[in-house]
């Protein structure tokens, strides 16, 4: 074996244990998670660390349901993700069709404002978008004028249309329309067919891997959002999963096995959507960037 073959073996066996040991480092607080939520209370912070708990109980899980109504906070995410990702799959495909395929006078402004939008951290426009939906005229008791009542505020509607077109769907959607030929357009406007419908039934069936994608990504952020259903919904019927796993923090205390319980049932719809969507997935990322 020549020295160039050593060397070559060498950096294959150092790569895989560098990459197992990340692996393992990334999977160790899931675990840690998942383990918790069996163990006994008295055994989650028992020192050393017992990875393998003596006995499993599900008394973690029974407390994360009887604590809080996590079936109506499951309903309520899902209600919110679930129309979130239906507004940014129509609103961000038609937008980023429009960017793509049509020529239009304003087409390179309107695209450059919206990759500096992209830019602009969310917790920056939280307060404007707040001052807007508390006084949106004639909605939530408010007059003409949008004073008197309180708009948006504690509606799902307030928590709906604030990302109804988010800058990212637009701008995904128009790098995945760049890859498609524009002759079917072209033939389709030469038969007399309408621009909607041409983006409807000729352009839009070619995006499902992008729609797949998109629908993961817009679902993930929908169902993890905590901080702006905090500050629009007060009222405990509408709160959502996240909201409801703070009844686990009180008094500076957390009960961490009903938290862990609550945590990872948060996580399967996340993760049944995903295996549902995978075979699209890779797909959308790598065709959505191939042309700029």
């Amino acid at each position: 074996m020549n020295a160039y073959s050593v060397r070559k073996a060498v950096g294959t066996v150092l790569f895989y244990i560098v990459t197992v040991t990340i692996s393992v480092m990334m999977f160790l607080p899931f675990f840690w998670s998942l383990i918790t939520s069996f163990k006994p209370s008295d055994e989650i912070f028992s020192m050393p660390i017992k990875w393998i708990p003596s006995t499993l109980t599900l008394e973690h899980y029974r407390s994360a349901f009887t604590t809080v109504p996590f079936g109506l906070y499951f309903w309520n995410s899902f209600l919110l993700a679930a129309a979130g990702v239906l507004a940014n799959l129509f609103f961000g495909s038609i937008s980023g069709y429009a960017f793509a395929k049509l020529n239009f006078k304003l087409s390179k402004p309107l695209f450059r404002i919206l990759l500096a939008a992209m830019m602009i951290p969310g917790i920056v426009t939280m307060i404007p978008s707040f001052y807007v939906l508390k006084h949106f005229p004639l909605i939530g008791g408010n007059d003409l004028l949008g004073g008197g009542g309180n708009g948006f505020l504690n509606s799902f509607w307030g928590i709906i249309l604030p990302g109804a077109s988010g800058s990212f769907a637009v701008f995904f959607m128009r790098q995945f329309f760049l890859t498609l030929p524009s002759d079917m357009m072209e033939m389709a406007r030469i038969e007399g067919c309408k621009e909607f419908r041409i983006f409807w039934n000729i352009y839009l069936p070619l995006t499902k891997p992008a729609l797949a994608t998109l629908s993961i990504f817009t679902f993930q952020a929908g169902w993890n959002s905590f901080l702006w259903p905090m500050i629009i919904l007060n009222d405990p019927e509408k709160a959502t999963v996240q909201m409801g796993l703070q009844a686990f923090s009180y008094n500076h205390q957390t009960d961490f096995g009903p938290m862990m319980a609550g945590a990872l049932i948060a996580v399967l719809p996340i993760l049944v959507l995903f295996l549902l969507l995978q075979k699209y997935f890779v797909q959308g990322i790598a065709f959505s960037g191939v042309k700029g």
